[in-house]
């Protein structure tokens, strides 16, 4: 059996394993909790997303997404609009107060990625988000779809870039 800490997909895990939890400390001052901040982060993407499509986004059961909602409703973070085309959907969206706690939020991922790649040269960094984007790229397209235009697409809506590094 290989080292399992030289296997690549063991590195790329442990390292996002500690992003999330160097970030999560980190939010945790502003009173956020993980589950709070992903459907946050989520929402901010994807203004107005039912609550079938959030529950899919955060890899959910569509109950375990409406609890979380509903405690965001109440925390005065989000507000439920019925579809203009289906009554019976409702649409999720932020609001003004949970927009200025993302961008809190983002401050927060961008120190957090510059501390981990602190050791980075700026160069290094841009290579590490290209490799990284290149690997996304192919992942996504291997759940369907064109991989030069689609994934690609994809790829790039999904990473958060400053000074070259992906936000967690």
């Amino acid at each position: 059996m290989p080292n399992t800490e030289e296997y690549i997909g063991v590195v790329i895990s442990d390292v996002a394993r500690l992003l999330r939890t160097e970030f999560d400390r980190r939010v945790r001052r502003l009173g956020i909790t993980r589950a709070q901040w992903l459907v946050l982060t989520r929402l901010h993407r994807r203004p107005g997303a039912s609550l079938s499509e959030l529950a899919e986004m955060m890899e959910v059961e569509k109950a375990t997404a409406g609890r979380m909602i509903d405690r965001l409703v109440a925390n005065g973070w989000v507000e439920r609009r019925t579809a203009r085309g289906d009554r019976r959907v409702k649409q999720v969206y932020l609001t003004d107060d949970a927009e200025r706690v993302h961008k809190r939020i983002w401050r927060v991922a961008e120190e957090t990625v510059d501390s981990a790649l602190a050791d980075l040269s700026a160069r290094e960094g841009r290579q590490l988000m290209d490799l990284l984007l290149r690997i996304k790229t192919t992942l996504v397209s291997a759940e369907g779809g064109d991989a030069t235009a689609n994934g690609r697409k994809r790829a790039l809506n999904g990473a958060g870039r400053h000074n070259g590094r992906a936000a967690p």
